[in-house]
């Protein structure tokens, strides 16, 4: 293994860096070596290991909708809900509890 002899220096979000060491204490990684993985990922893809774009759809802003598009949306969820394409809010919290240690 080589010697870990270089520095970086970056400056971030106080409360981007707070979640993310939190995580990474969760899973019991120091955060030097998360960021030594992240450096050895972006040289084996040649680039960024995850997908960097502006995503095709946003949030819906609900207090925006009218009574016609809320009601759209909520047909939406119940056929997705139907066609088993959605999970329970109980079992979504429980992967989020599960997920981050919570």
């Amino acid at each position: 293994m080589a010697t870990k002899s270089a520095n970086l220096y970056a400056r971030i979000e106080p409360e981007v860096k707070e979640q993310a060491e939190g995580i990474l204490s969760a899973l019991g990684i120091p955060a030097s070596n998360a960021i030594n993985m992240f450096y050895k990922q972006i040289i084996l893809q040649r680039g960024l290991p995850f997908d960097v774009k502006i995503p095709s759809s946003r949030p819906i802003d609900m207090s925006a909708l009218s009574e016609d598009q809320m009601n759209l949306e909520i047909e939406k969820g119940y056929a997705d809900m139907k066609a088993g394409s959605a999970k329970t809010a109980s079992k979504a919290f429980a992967d989020i509890r599960k997920d981050y240690n919570l």
